[in-house]
């Protein structure tokens, strides 16, 4: 069966074109969305078959479409589905999924109420290293696991302002404190929480019970902001910017007694790094590279080199039989271990896929929203995953109002 899909947002959407021609088999892309005359003809001047709509709720009328892949600013994201799943369409919905908590009860209930897939496309947790570290957790490599962390770091300070030098919707152009990357609090949690949330079971063994976030103020925001803007422009006034942060770090407890940290920093000047994780087990440790460039790194008790602790100072204690004094613990790279753990869709389809943005992982949201909609798969970032990482904003932002006192994390598959 070939499932008739329109794109909403031509400009994020464009970037899944070769994807989309890879899958002809199984996707016929039909329509396109975006409120630009410009890009709408970008897109029927090189598929001049399909239909282009200026309004997303035209679009979502329309009897000859399956499905919706929404792929617009992070502010639409919720409405948009709403609208996609009432209208009877299937939807694949950008990161985040919501920005409200109400939103986030709204989409449960409404996918429920419909019995629609809606899948949230977090490509993070189909990267190859995500993947592997899945299959390894899921058969306990690790031991029983007990912390994570996750990063998103990633100076978007470019991305704040249009040519105009009016502020992109990335800089709080639509609604005031209703912006997401740039906000006091964790604006852009499921890149860094999605592939923990996988690896510990979130929504199927654990849960997430309860958060705080504290923030930085925001100073390379408003240095950048002097730097580029001419003097006298009101985004260079020092309140301008007082309502964001340049860097978050938000804690969660499982539970199952686990705690998971995670940062977010869209603002302050560094490289750009992918991903980046820990994790850690009673019976090992992961690693992702620092860098782009660098490998990620395990160490596993009895696997890898060396034994933890190193130094037993205590002769009368018992040890274990395989315990070397003196021999020391040391990382090894994860990628000496694929044979063993690489998950199947790398093996099979992981030519095709790093060819794809996000480290392959556009391809795999792809890929598996195709096999949930033809009723291969549930899918396996679902509404409930979908909402309860990206909850983690908008209690974020009440944390920090709070001055940090925890909350709890919403129940969203069991509410009562």
């Amino acid at each position: 069966m070939s499932i008739r899909l329109a794109v909403a947002g031509g400009n994020r959407g464009a970037r899944f074109d070769q994807i989309l021609g890879g899958l002809e088999e199984q996707i016929e892309l039909v329509a396109v969305c975006d409120p630009s005359d410009d890009v709408r003809s970008e897109w029927t001047a090189e598929r001049p078959q399909i239909k282009a709509y200026e309004k997303f709720e035209e679009m979502v009328e329309d009897p000859g479409i399956d499905a919706v892949f929404i792929a617009t600013p992070m502010l639409l994201h919720a409405g948009q589905a709403l609208t996609a799943l009432s209208a009877g369409k299937h939807v694949l919905s950008e990161v985040i999924a919501a920005t409200t908590l109400d939103e986030c009860y709204a989409l449960v209930e409404t996918v429920e109420n419909t019995g629609l897939i809606y899948m949230m496309a977090e490509n993070y947790c189909y990267r190859r290293e995500a993947m592997m570290i899945k299959k390894m957790c899921d058969e306990t490599v690790f031991g029983e696991l007990t912390y994570a962390e996750g990063a998103y770091i990633h100076d978007c300070r470019d991305l704040m302002f249009n040519a105009d030098l009016s502020r992109t919707w990335r800089g709080g152009a639509i609604g005031p404190n209703q912006h997401t990357q740039s906000s006091r609090g964790n604006g852009y949690p499921t890149h860094s929480l999605g592939p923990i949330a996988q690896w510990l079971g979130i929504n199927r063994t654990d849960r997430m019970i309860r958060t705080t976030t504290f923030v930085t103020k925001s100073a390379a925001r408003q240095e950048w902001a002097r730097a580029v803007l001419p003097e006298g422009h009101f985004d260079t006034d020092d309140v301008a910017w007082s309502n964001f942060a340049d860097s978050s770090t938000t804690l969660i407890e499982t539970e199952k007694g686990r705690v998971i940290c995670l940062r977010k920093d869209s603002a302050s000047p560094r490289p750009h790094n992918m991903a980046l994780h820990s994790l850690q087990g009673t019976r090992g440790a992961y690693l992702s590279g620092r860098f782009d460039g660098e490998d990620p790194v395990v160490w596993l008790d009895g696997v890898s080199k060396g034994v933890s602790p190193a130094n037993f100072r205590y002769k009368n204690m018992a040890r274990p039989e395989s315990y070397t004094e003196q021999e020391h613990p040391e990382w090894q790279p994860l990628w000496d271990l694929r044979n063993q753990f690489e998950h199947d869709y790398w093996k099979q389809f992981g030519d095709e896929a790093i060819q794809a943005g996000h480290g392959g992982g556009d391809y795999f949201v792809i890929y598996d929203f195709v096999r949930a909609v033809s009723g291969e798969i549930d899918p396996p970032i679902d509404v409930y995953d979908a909402v309860t990482w990206s909850s983690i904003f908008p209690l974020s932002m009440d944390n920090v109002k709070q001055s940090g006192e925890p909350l709890e994390v919403p129940d969203f598959k069991n509410r009562v």
